[in-house]
Order: C-alpha cells, then structure tokens, then sequence
C-alpha cells in the first residue's frame, strides 16, 4: 500500500487527526476545489489515517497543482 493519499478534508483537519494519532507527515498540500494530499512517513502511519479516514478518502485520480511550494519554506 502507498504512503500517499487523497482526503476530502481540509489540510487542518487532516493535520489534526496526524496529531491525534500520532503519525507523522512527510508531505502535505491542499487539492484544488477540495481536499488535502497527504504523505505519512510511514506505511503503518498511512493505514491508520486511512482506516480512521475511509469515509472521506477520494478514490481515482484528482487534479493537482502543477508545484506547489510551501509558504515560508523559500
């Protein structure tokens, strides 16, 4: 399974329920329209976001931006 996943929620709540359970994020960035892409540093960490995530997991491709450079990284 991927470490990567697409959440209908917003990049706050999903940062909030990492927190909650404690896993940690390699990378995350906001979809266009809406949800949030999210990396978990581990696969273990990932499936856990996932099981406690699955009613708001996108299924199938979405349309990301281009780059995307966090602010305040640069």
């Amino acid at each position: 399974m991927s470490r990567a996943m697409n959440i209908k929620l917003t990049e706050a709540e999903v940062l909030a329920e990492c927190a909650t359970r404690n896993v940690k994020v390699s990378a995350i960035e906001p979809l266009p329209g809406v949800g949030t892409h999210l990396v978990c540093v581990t696969i273990e960490g990932a499936d856990e976001i996932r099981a406690r995530l699955k009613k708001h997991l996108i299924t199938g491709a979405v349309k990301r931006f281009p780059f995307y450079r966090v602010p305040g990284a640069w």
